[in-house]
């Protein structure tokens, strides 16, 4: 089985703290660490070749992150920014 291991970085938990988003936030992590990706909206962002994703939070928040892949059995997604999505 594989595991997801997800990184924030420090101005990430600030951004989330500041909004509210604190319980959101962590539903959304552990779907991801179930694999379900359907309930929360994955994208590849554009220019695809940047490799940049996003998750739905809620309806007015994304969760931009990059993928490093380690190893067979390891997963990491690192949480770059958290967004109102309309500021792009």
């Amino acid at each position: 089985m594989i595991s997801i291991i997800v990184k924030e970085l420090p101005e990430v938990w600030e951004y989330i703290i500041s909004r509210n988003l604190s319980n959101q936030y962590r539903k959304v992590k552990e779907l991801l660490k179930k694999w379900e990706f359907k309930s929360i909206d994955f994208k590849l962002r554009q220019p695809k070749k940047y490799k940049v994703y996003q998750f739905r939070i809620n309806k007015k928040y994304r969760w931009f992150w990059i993928f490093r892949d380690t190893d067979s059995f390891w997963k990491i997604f690192i949480v770059t920014e958290i967004s109102d999505h309309q500021d792009f």
